[in-house]
């Protein structure tokens, strides 16, 4: 059944409001007919309502409520991914995935090795496709939210966010000990993690050419763990699937 997400000014009652472009996408490319049924979440309380369409209108459609869902897709774990900003469509990929996978939200980061340069004008071009891809594929995978694209920042600016998270994580290939399993089994180990409601995690990725030794020191000094993901160096799009696969594997069964 397909989703679209509304804010809470849109509902009344038992009664829900869509507007803007998904009127389109409903009316035009799902040719949705009065009767059919669609899931709409309310996005301030990220809650699922399995809605019937009551009039289908030019520019806005009205639906019905028939029941509020009470399952949440939302894992307890929040992952945010600190991105090195890679060239090309890359980081579009790396958004579709990381939505999909369950990140919470994405931070693109401004590293040395960055190859791409943005002025002020492109960032705020490119954070609004980046949102618009993550509101997509947070649709098509049926989230109780659209993870925010969050402002490009410097990696030097990581120190002022790091409070924010219980643990923070960077891949390193030069780091040849200390694994992501292991950091994984410390989390589930730690009781913090076992009492807490919202867990936060960040993970920061380095762009194609890698994260350079100098900012993997300033990032020891903030707190992140280094870990190694194995023999083998992934590509930086390759990067956040991995991560986040293995986190929510290894730690969504501690939700309950």
């Amino acid at each position: 059944m397909p989703k679209f997400f509304v804010s809470e000014n849109q509902i009344k009652e038992n009664k829900i409001t869509i507007k803007d472009k998904d009127v389109n996408h409903i009316k035009n490319v799902l040719r949705k007919k009065i009767n059919d049924e669609i899931i709409i979440c309310n996005l301030e309380k990220s809650e699922d309502n399995i809605c019937k369409i009551l009039d289908i209108q030019e520019n806005q459609i009205i639906c019905e409520i028939l029941k509020k869902s009470k399952i949440s897709k939302e894992p307890k774990t929040k992952v945010t991914i600190f991105q090195g900003i890679p060239k090309k469509d890359k980081m579009e990929l790396i958004i579709q995935k990381s939505v999909e996978l369950g990140a919470y939200d994405i931070t693109p980061v401004e590293m040395k090795r960055c190859v791409v340069k943005l002025n002020q004008q492109d960032k705020l071009k490119k954070l609004d496709r980046w949102q618009k891809i993550s509101e997509v594929a947070a649709k098509q995978c049926t989230r109780n939210i659209i993870p925010k694209i969050n402002e490009i920042i410097a990696i030097k600016d990581i120190c002022t966010i790091a409070k924010n998270y219980d643990i923070l994580i960077v891949p390193y290939e030069n780091e040849k000990k200390y694994t992501l399993k292991q950091a994984l089994k410390e989390i589930k180990e730690n009781k913090e993690f076992l009492n807490k409601k919202d867990f936060k995690i960040g993970v920061l990725i380095g762009p194609e050419g890698g994260i350079e030794e100098a900012e993997i020191e300033e990032l020891k000094k903030q707190g992140f763990k280094v870990v190694t993901l194995g023999k083998r160096i992934l590509r930086t799009e390759t990067v956040a699937l991995n991560i986040l696969s293995i986190i929510m594997y290894e730690l969504e069964d501690e939700e309950e």
